[in-house]
């Protein structure tokens, strides 16, 4: 059985951890009497967390809301999960968050106890990160869209397609996926009557709701998996760009991601080049700026942006 101050600790996690509690579970679980948990319970109150209580048999504890609440208590594996995001953050995809999570990790690391902080200290020593070059997106609006996902509410917006067509969305929100690089909607689309995924980066302009929404279930119940197998269908669908280089394989590989395109022999001095996705302009500037002889083998669309932008360059003003 646990000391008092501990017990009082261990009591207080529970509350934080699930909505509601029974009088009986938490005693069960600190292995203690209902009348102590009644006394723990009013010694928190008397710290300031404000516990409310339900009476009767279907009643419980549970952590109420208010503007008073003490500081959050962490174990050790929850300190460093949040010391291990918060760094994650410091060079993720959400637009303003950097400095936020700079100054929300220093305020943990003043407040751990000397022993966890120095295993912070090291995790952060010890560990870098590439700072995201790929879409950032607005903190509010990405806020204002789980609150959707959570109340149940219906949003508006403008999207961007893929070929730059602007269109008006009405949609009922089930749940937001990152996949490490984009954030992506998943929402049941009231237009189109059917389930929809959107990359969050292409809403355009202010978010807006539009009154209370049916709260629906993913189809197969796992919005990740749904967002992966959308992304691999239009992965299948997308034209791809194909350029050979002349330059080594073994060369190019260590200058071009293999997360935006594969690079593959074609002899020994010169290899292709193929874009994970469809292709764009982007790709064409991308590839011109290894400083590599090119040429561009397709699709037509693709020669004819790569021949526009040659004609651009070197256009004599008038």
């Amino acid at each position: 059985m646990v000391q008092t101050s501990a017990r009082l600790l261990a009591l207080l996690s529970l509350l934080q951890t699930r909505r509601e509690w029974s009088g009986p579970e938490l005693a069960d679980r600190l292995e203690v009497g209902p009348r102590t948990i009644r006394r723990d319970v009013e010694k928190l109150r008397s710290l300031g967390y404000p516990i409310e209580a339900a009476p009767g048999i279907a009643g419980g504890y549970r952590l109420g809301a208010g503007a008073e609440l003490p500081p959050l208590l962490l174990d050790d594996a929850e300190a460093i999960a949040v010391a291990v995001g918060l760094r994650s953050t410091a060079a993720g995809s959400i637009a303003g968050m950097e400095e936020t999570a700079i100054r929300t990790l220093a305020k943990l690391e003043q407040v751990l106890p000397e022993r966890l902080r120095r295993r912070v200290r090291a995790l952060g020593d010890a560990t870098s990160a590439f700072a995201v070059d790929g879409p950032r997106i607005d903190a509010d609006m990405l806020a204002i869209i789980a609150g959707a996902c959570r109340d149940g509410d219906r949003l508006r917006f403008a999207y961007r397609a893929k070929d730059d067509a602007s269109t008006r969305r009405t949609v009922e929100p089930a749940a937001i996926v990152h996949t490490g690089y984009r954030w992506y909607l998943v929402a049941w689309d009231l237009d189109r009557d059917d389930w929809r995924t959107f990359r969050v980066d292409r809403i355009a302009g202010r978010v807006g709701t539009a009154g209370r929404g049916v709260r629906r279930e993913v189809p197969g119940g796992d919005p990740a998996a749904y967002v992966r197998r959308a992304i691999r269908a239009q992965d299948a669908e997308a034209v791809r760009g194909r350029v050979r280089l002349s330059a080594p394989a073994p060369l190019m590989e260590r200058r071009v991601p293999r997360r935006y395109a594969t690079v593959e022999p074609d002899g020994e001095d010169h290899c292709i080049v193929t874009t994970t996705e469809g292709w764009s302009q982007q790709f064409v500037v991308w590839m011109a700026t290894l400083d590599v002889p090119l040429e561009v083998l397709g699709p037509p669309e693709l020669a004819e942006t790569a021949q526009a932008i040659g004609r651009r360059l070197v256009a004599t003003p008038a």
